[in-house]
């Protein structure tokens, strides 16, 4: 029998959550997604170490700042990604440009030229924005410029309607920290995988897009195990930790499929304007509270990637 990796492979693309070279020369993902925590990660990541050393000296050479070759830096791991994976790299704006969509589009547009001056065309590529208000409209912009985006920290319904609203490329909808949220306030230890609260979250939205033939991607994201995973099986893109990835390739079970665009139920679309868009967030506490710890907590890793440079 194939592993669950391999007959998951079959139904859904699977994308690599990391920026480490190893890791995805080994699990041989067909896209990759990172945020400024993969590339901390990555950083320590031996077959990274020669990489950036370079792009590191070649900052300083220029009389660049620690800042500015943390941005370069992040666009350097992700060309070198698009050697191995025969899809796309997603790379992510500032978190601290959340709530700016202009200043969204013009970050998004100089890491699209840093790629393209690497030699990486734009269709390689996914912007990364946080699925604020302000994020979704800048994917908008970008999208009819030709710049696809990837809309991350996901956790609602109103947040996938604005997204396909603006024609996005993809979402992310995080599964695990909204399964975190629902135990933390439920006071559960866990869910049986078809009551998972990020689950069903995931399910609700891809049942939403195909029932109203909506073609932006929905990209499962943030697991805390396999049977989450796997309850998502034919859900559009996945993306896997390693260690996730390992344990799945390393099990041999059959595999059902849970979701298809055939089994659509139908439901109606739903109309999201601003006023709309911030009184759902404003109902939803889980979604509120995850957008907000989340766009955070990138930052934070964006601070800790910064220094980490100057300390080199």
């Amino acid at each position: 029998m194939t592993s669950v990796l391999d007959q998951l492979r079959e139904m859904t693309t699977v994308v690599a959550d990391t920026g480490e070279v190893a890791a995805v020369k080994k699990y041989k993902p067909v896209d990759c997604t990172t945020n400024p925590s993969l590339v901390l990660a990555a950083i320590n990541d031996e077959a990274s170490e020669d990489l950036i050393a370079r792009e590191i000296q070649t900052g300083r050479t220029k009389g660049m700042s620690a800042e500015e070759i943390t941005a370069t830096l992040t666009v350097a791991v992700g060309a070198e990604l698009t050697k191995i994976v025969p899809g796309r790299v997603s790379t992510e704006v500032d978190a601290r440009l959340s709530f700016d969509t202009d200043a969204s589009v013009a970050r998004a547009r100089e890491i699209i030229a840093d790629y393209e001056h690497r030699g990486v065309e734009k269709d390689r590529i996914l912007i990364k924005l946080a699925s604020t208000w302000e994020g979704i409209r800048a994917a908008e912009i970008l999208q009819k410029d030709g710049i696809d985006c990837n809309l991350t920290l996901l956790f609602s319904m109103a947040q996938a309607v604005a997204c396909a609203d603006a024609k996005a490329f993809l979402i992310s909808p995080f599964v695990g920290r909204i399964t975190d949220w629902y135990k933390k306030a439920e006071g559960k230890d866990s869910y049986a995988p078809d009551e998972d609260p990020g689950v069903k979250s995931v399910r609700d939205i891809y049942d939403y897009y195909k029932s109203n033939g909506i073609e932006t991607v929905v990209m499962g994201a943030s697991f805390r195990n396999t049977d989450q995973i796997k309850a998502l099986a034919g859900c559009d893109n996945l993306t896997i930790s390693p260690k996730l990835l390992d344990e799945m390739a390393n099990e041999d079970a059959p595999l059902e499929r849970k979701l298809s665009p055939d089994a659509a139920s139908g439901v109606a679309p739903i109309k999201m304007d601003e006023s709309t868009f911030r009184w759902r967030m404003n109902a939803d506490a889980m979604a509120t509270e995850k957008l907000a710890e989340g766009i955070r907590n990138f930052d934070k890793d964006h601070q800790k990637l910064i220094e980490l440079v100057a300390s080199k």
